[in-house]
């Protein structure tokens, strides 16, 4: 005789057949009802393994903070008192900066700028020096028995000279100035020698300009007797002899690109095309040309431009 199945139990082996027959064809059960405690426990044993870990640290510097004799020797800990007892006077130390700036930064800087001062004034000083040079003439010598005189091809140009000097002075003060540089290559490559020995009668630059004497003095006067014997300058080559002009009877000397012009002579030795050598006789002081008196008119020259002969031999 068959057991009669109630209700709920019907519907409870109906669940537990649906239930398995999904497991037969591979479809996939629902995991809200996994059991994910075990994950859970082993997280916690993950940190509390770490935490030990980190105590177990922590002991093993205390423990060597403790029995160390030197980090918390009596010495260490007498020092750490008496750096923390000191009592800095911050006022004090400012003024002992403040002290060292002036006395010794101050001085460096006041030292550094006095050696500016000193080269700038130098610089000046020369330069003022070159421009008076340039055109200081003979305004002070006044017209007397002594020969003075000048022909018009020299102060030409020597007054393209002086714009020159002029424009470049304006444009850059501290260069030197052309006739400068062509004295200091004169300097460097010749060694000029005075041709004569007398009294300077008119000097190179400007000048009060007469009948007879030109406004620019291209060169220097030397005044002598008449007759007097001058000699050459430099060696060199006899380029021109000539007794026209302004000059007089006048020879030039040429080597490479300087030139030695010698004027108002009264009789000359040499002619055209003749070698010289330094020192040699070459003419007699004369007053032909536009002249006051007997005198040697001595122009310098390189490159076709004046150069004062005072920038190169003493006189």
């Amino acid at each position: 005789m068959e057991r009669a199945i109630s209700p709920e139990e019907r519907i409870k082996r109906a669940e537990e057949i649906y239930n398995r027959r999904k497991m037969q064809s591979g479809i996939r059960v629902s995991t809200s009802n996994v059991n994910t405690k075990s994950k859970v426990e082993y997280s916690l044993f993950k940190k509390l393994v770490l935490q030990i870990l980190i105590c177990l640290v922590i002991y093993f510097i205390f423990y060597l903070i403790r029995n160390s004799n030197y980090i918390f020797s009596e010495d260490v800990i007498n020092k750490t008192k008496n750096f923390l007892s000191y009592d800095i006077n911050f006022q004090q130390v400012y003024v002992e900066l403040e002290n060292y700036y002036n006395n010794n930064i101050k001085t460096i800087l006041k030292s550094n700028n006095n050696e500016s001062n000193i080269e700038e004034n130098n610089i000046e000083e020369n330069l003022e020096k070159s421009n008076e040079e340039n055109v200081q003439g003979s305004l002070n010598v006044s017209v007397e028995e002594v020969g003075i005189g000048g022909g018009e091809e020299g102060s030409d140009l020597l007054e393209n000279e002086i714009v020159k000097d002029v424009s470049a002075d304006e444009e850059n003060k501290v260069e030197l100035s052309q006739m400068e540089i062509d004295a200091n290559e004169i300097k460097k490559n010749y060694n000029l020698i005075r041709p004569l020995k007398g009294t300077v009668s008119s000097r190179f630059g400007p000048r009060t300009p007469t009948n007879i004497i030109s406004a620019n003095h291209a060169g220097i006067d030397i005044a002598a007797n008449e007759g007097t014997v001058f000699i050459s300058s430099m060696e060199g080559k006899v380029t021109c002899v000539a007794t026209e002009g302004g000059y007089g009877n006048h020879i030039y000397i040429q080597n490479n690109d300087v030139i030695t012009l010698y004027a108002h002579c009264k009789s000359i030795y040499l002619k055209e095309g003749e070698s010289v050598s330094q020192g040699q006789k070459i003419g007699e002081v004369g007053s032909t040309g536009n002249a006051t008196g007997p005198h040697l008119h001595f122009e310098i020259r390189k490159s076709d431009r004046v150069v004062n002969p005072e920038y190169i031999l003493t006189f």
